[in-house]
């Protein structure tokens, strides 16, 4: 009997892939979400009846946080990490056949910004503001009550790189000419933002602002390796070797083959954000994330090196395609 994957929110580039290699080994892959899913969000049957007897449950689901961060926007990002987690619990502890291992997404941006050292899930500090209070309460719903059958792994995502993830408009910008560094400065803040949570503070200077990635194909062997592994609770997902935002851009040109770059200062940022509809905090939040528990426990990285990663990403347009 072929293995029973549930993913839901499976509409993103991780989602597909992680669809796309399961479905290829074989197994069954369940989709959960709205139109066109094998079990919707407003159906607690159809949901409880996906859960029962999988041999996994991924969930993924979650607004992107590449927009602006207005009062609908926010309360959206909320609602549906929230929601829909409670909506899978709730199902699981229905089942009487629950999944052995439920993988929630959650993100490394949790941590507070940090210059100083690693972020680990031993040592590391949770920060503050709009993102971390979504990461907080994400996780928080996620190991609400009890699931004595279901191992649950808060998957503490760093900036996943594949085709197709926040590595597309970079890589626009270094074809363009500027695929410098992104260099913080000092920006006028409004009490409403501040109040929200969703302004950044000037600190790092210079673009060393620490840049912690993860190649998309670590993200499927880390699942893949936590589904034996007796591990629980939250688990970094992200390359041993993290640079910072300087480092990052100069070796993207490198791959790419463009010599020179110009770099991005904080005014540049704020008006090009607000053009796009996206936040500065993006490239500018300092994430110097670890995986201490997955190298603790033996896992080994495919990708654990920056250039290797974006070469092979480059290289093979067709990874969505397992």
């Amino acid at each position: 009997m072929s293995e029973r994957i549930v993913i839901a929110g499976a509409s993103g580039f991780i989602g597909r892939y992680l669809a796309g290699h399961y479905r290829a080994a074989g197994a069954t892959v369940l989709l959960v979400g709205r139109d066109g899913a094998d079990a919707r969000w407003d159906d607690p049957a159809a949901l409880r009846q996906a859960v029962t007897g999988a041999d996994v449950l991924i969930n993924l689901a979650g607004k992107s946080v590449n927009c602006r961060y207005g009062d609908a926007n926010r309360a959206e990002i909320f609602r549906s990490r929230l929601q829909t987690t409670r909506a899978l619990r709730e199902a699981v502890a229905a089942s009487d056949a629950p999944p052995p291992v439920w993988f929630n997404a959650s993100t490394a941006t949790i941590y507070r910004h940090a210059e100083d050292r690693p972020m680990t899930e031993s040592t590391g500090e949770l920060g503050t503001g709009f993102s971390v209070n979504v990461a907080r309460a994400w996780e928080a719903e996620f190991f609400e009550g009890e699931l004595p059958g279901t191992r649950r792994v808060a998957l503490r995502m760093a900036i996943v790189l594949g085709d197709g993830s926040a590595l597309a408009p970079l890589i626009r910008l270094v074809r363009s000419g500027l695929g410098g560094p992104q260099l913080d400065g000092r920006w006028f803040a409004t009490t409403a933002r501040r109040n929200a949570g969703t302004f950044h503070e000037f600190r790092a200077r210079g673009g060393r602002q620490r840049f912690s990635w993860v190649h998309l194909r670590d993200v499927l062997g880390a699942i893949e390796f936590l589904r034996t592994a007796a591990l629980d609770g939250p688990v970094n997902i992200a390359s041993p070797n993290p640079v910072d935002n300087r480092t990052m851009m100069a070796t993207l040109r490198r791959v790419l083959g463009v010599s020179v770059g110009l770099p991005a200062t904080r005014w540049m940022l704020e008006l090009g954000s607000a053009a796009i509809r996206t936040e500065t905090e993006l490239v500018l939040k300092s994430r110097w994330v670890v995986p201490e528990r997955l190298l603790a426990a033996g896992f080994t990285f495919e990708y654990p090196e920056l250039e290797p990663a974006l070469r092979d990403i480059v290289a093979r347009r067709e990874l969505l395609h397992p």
